[in-house]
């Protein structure tokens, strides 16, 4: 009962911050091409990207999510292209949200160094409930209110598949980055149980960019960067500035308007072309006296098959 208790107030909490359902990540600097299909293989590089999100630690229920993408860049005569394949794994509560997508970029070389690219992607969103395990709890919320005979909530556990499409471009310099997606386009609606529950992913739009500058004399190579995403009825947006020395560690923090958190995060470069970093969001609301912040690791590996049988590495960091 406490348990269900908790999720009822951890829904209804995260629908207040963000109404999509949709998932979140802190380090989204380091994984452009899960919220916009045209950052897909960004740098010409064979990119491989793992992140994994503890939600809400101390809360049960709480999220659990888990991305992957792999993206690598081809050509076509003398026009320059990008693929991609990205999956999603998120769980909160009794609900689970799982997408796979299939990514594509075109990129337009733009003065002497410039690029602009331009994506799709295509793919599934699946959506599921554990009507089940919420039945067996007989609860009433308040007077007026008995769950289990709510007809809105599935009884029984419950699963839906449906086709999925999003755009996205994105435009890069030496110095700075910047990009614009819309994921969800067609708006899929996810059925249950012979048509009798229906869920609908609204589409979001995602906008992002970042600079990079270094300071004479000095070491630190200065980041700083903006995520903002939207449903155009409630929206986050992430204020980031990270500093990174000698190419190889690095630190920020974060802020999020809307979403009412504090992230500090950092990383380093173990070996070449790969990377390991971690992040913790902390509440700036009263949220922070039942949990213990969210945690996210990721792991990334940036490489490039080159003729005589050997690899080239770069870092898969923007700029």
């Amino acid at each position: 009962m406490k348990k269900l208790l908790a999720f009822l107030l951890l829904l209804i909490f995260s629908q207040a911050v963000f109404s999509q359902f949709e998932a979140q990540f802190s380090q989204y600097m380091f994984n452009a091409a899960a919220l916009n299909p045209a950052a897909t293989s960004e740098g010409d590089m064979i990119n491989v990207v793992g992140q994994h999100r503890m939600s809400w630690i101390g809360i049960p229920g709480a999220g659990q999510t888990t991305a992957f993408n792999i993206s690598m860049p081809f050509k076509i005569v003398r026009t320059q292209h990008n693929a991609g394949f990205c999956v999603l794994n998120d769980i909160w509560g009794g609900f689970k949200n799982q997408s796979m997508h299939f990514q594509y970029a075109y990129k337009i070389k733009v003065g002497k160094k410039n690029v602009l690219s331009l994506g799709t992607e295509i793919g599934f969103v699946g959506v599921g409930f554990s009507g089940d395990s919420i039945a067996k709890h007989p609860i009433t919320i308040g007077e007026y209110h008995d769950m289990t005979g709510d007809p809105a909530l599935p009884t029984i556990a419950v699963n839906g598949m449906q086709f999925d499409a999003g755009l996205g471009a994105w435009y890069k310099t030496e110095k700075w980055y910047a990009g614009v997606s819309y994921r969800h386009l067609n708006n899929p609606t996810v059925e249950w149980s012979n048509r009798q529950y229906r869920f609908t992913q609204y589409g979001v739009f995602y906008a992002t960019g970042g600079y990079a500058f270094k300071p004479e004399e000095s070491k630190i190579v200065w980041k700083p960067s903006a995520l903002l995403k939207t449903d155009f009825s409630a929206w986050a947006l992430d204020l980031s500035l990270r500093g990174e020395y000698n190419n190889k560690f690095w630190g920020g923090l974060s802020y999020r308007v809307g979403g009412d958190a504090v992230v500090i995060f950092a990383g380093i470069e173990v070996l070449d072309g790969m990377l390991v970093g971690y992040s913790c969001d902390i509440s700036t609301n009263k949220a922070i006296t039942a949990y213990y912040g969210s945690h996210e690791l990721m792991l990334a590996y940036s490489f490039a098959f080159v003729k005589g049988g050997k690899n080239k590495y770069k870092s898969i960091r923007f700029l």
